[in-house]
């Protein structure tokens, strides 16, 4: 168990862990989007069209926050691209919690969005920033972990305060947001790259580098696909109501998925890097596609749970894969941008899945749905394994033109986190 802790954790540069730490804590408190549908439906009485238009502005806010952040992160640093928005969005959070008008709701949601969305690109340039190349891996997926065990712990927090005073979760929600924000402002250090000038892109700060790597953006399209049938997990309570099971039952088939990521993640680093990234990603394509197609036959809720766990374990599989994958195919000088245009391709799969499987199920049955995402999986199992050269050799030129030294000191390491 030494050894395995030691290789999983052991080695990572101290400022990582303050960055883990952050994540831990801010996804603690991220009670407000857990329960945001539950608490205007069914505390404030509100209509659930209306619940969906402020979920979904809040995801069009995000977007849009990563697009800006990533520029800010390049532009002027990732320290103010992650602590400025810190304050807005806590006094948006809390605003959330308290007002009653509706457009004022739909307004302070989308502002909500782009405040956390500002955030996002700098942090992950960070970790990129502060970590090696031989243990991206590893710490991306510690990260991601992290992710998943704070979202445990907040699903729980948010059912109990829910319960004893709705407008705890917006108030819990901001002091952890700041609490998080704290961490980054007191323990790290400014870690943008000293670029050489002949390094490409240096001398852009927009966009358009990020928009003209068509390297880039047919894996951010693919990213999105395979998020996007991901998300039509939201159909999956239609499929119950047809098959005769109760559509409560969801919570308890899903929680497969967190278990399974927060008992298991940890030990897919070293499996994972035994193997060219292209395939790992199309294996991953396949148990995705898999997994969903199963619910063609499903007619248990435990059938319906041993459909979360395959296309989990697909999920799983790319979320390794592809924080590495952005790493690599980010040159040093443009890391905040390709981490905000990777962002959008994961925010705009929360819309397109819900809307898109949604409308299928409606107009076709939902079994034509779920066929449709297992016909998906094929077709990102061979795209990936059609885009993985490209990748490799763009991955390779990279390295061999943007090397910078990391900014923090070689000795100063820490075996595991605290």
């Amino acid at each position: 168990m030494t050894g395995w802790l030691r290789q999983t954790a052991g080695g990572l540069p101290t400022t990582f862990w303050y960055l883990w730490s952050a994540t831990l804590i801010n996804r603690v408190g991220n009670m407000t989007m857990l329960y945001l549908g539950v608490y205007l439906i069914s505390i404030r009485g509100l209509e659930p069209s209306y619940a969906g238009l402020v979920i979904g502005l809040g995801g069009i806010g995000n977007a849009l926050g990563t697009l800006a952040g990533g520029v800010i992160a390049d532009r002027w640093g990732r320290r103010p691209a992650m602590l400025l928005p810190a304050v807005p969005a806590a006094t948006a959070m809390l605003s959330l919690g308290l007002v009653d008008n509706k457009l004022a709701i739909l307004g302070l949601s989308l502002l909500l969005g782009v405040f956390l969305g500002l955030a996002r690109p700098a942090f992950g340039a960070t970790m990129i920033d502060v970590v090696g190349d031989k243990d991206r891996i590893r710490a991306l997926n510690l990260n991601y972990w992290a992710i998943n065990l704070g979202g445990s712990v907040a699903a729980l927090l948010a059912g109990w305060l829910a319960r004893a005073e709705p407008t705890l979760l917006f108030a819990g929600n901001a002091f952890a947001l700041l609490l998080s924000t704290a961490v980054v402002a007191l323990k790290v250090p400014e870690s943008r790259p000293a670029v050489p000038p002949t390094a490409r892109g240096a001398q852009s700060v927009g966009l358009g580098v990020v928009f003209r790597d068509r390297i880039f953006l047919v894996f951010v399209g693919l990213t999105l696909v395979a998020w996007t049938m991901i998300e039509t997990l939201e159909m999956l309570p239609v499929a119950m109501k047809e098959d005769g099971l109760d559509p409560t039952s969801f919570g308890t088939i899903i929680s497969v998925n967190m278990i399974m990521i927060v008992a298991g993640q940890l030990f897919l680093p070293k499996l994972v890097s035994r193997f060219p990234r292209a395939r790992v990603l199309a294996v991953s394509a396949l148990f995705l596609g898999g997994g969903f197609g199963l619910v063609v036959f499903a007619d248990s809720v435990w059938f319906y749970a041993l459909t979360v766990a395959v296309w989990t374990f697909g999920e799983m599989l790319m979320v390794t894969t592809n924080s590495a994958v952005i790493a690599e195919l980010s040159p040093a000088d443009a890391r905040g941008r390709y981490q905000g245009v990777a962002s959008f391709g994961f925010t705009g799969a929360t819309f397109l899945g819900p809307v898109g499987g949604g409308l299928v199920a409606t107009h076709f049955g939902s079994a034509p749905l779920w066929i449709a995402v297992f016909g998906l999986g094929l077709f990102l199992a061979l795209a990936n394994l059609a885009a993985g050269p490209a990748r490799a050799r763009r991955t390779a030129i990279i390295r061999a033109t943007h090397a910078v030294p990391a900014p923090e000191p070689a000795g100063k390491k820490e075996p595991v986190a605290a």
